[in-house]
């Protein structure tokens, strides 16, 4: 136990319960423009057919 009366393993895995989300933003970022990407080409090929 440490000075706070908790043990040091308690207060370790509440470091880990929360892992970085940079690659997780990053999947969402590059799929976000893929889906822009591929709207704006659609709405392209429409006015160009219009």
């Amino acid at each position: 136990m440490d000075e706070a009366g908790k043990p040091a393993k308690a207060r370790e895995q509440r470091r880990d319960a929360e892992p970085s989300l940079k690659g997780t933003f990053a999947s969402v970022m590059l799929l976000g423009g893929f889906l822009l990407v591929t709207w704006l080409a659609v709405f392209a090929l429409y006015l160009i057919r219009n």
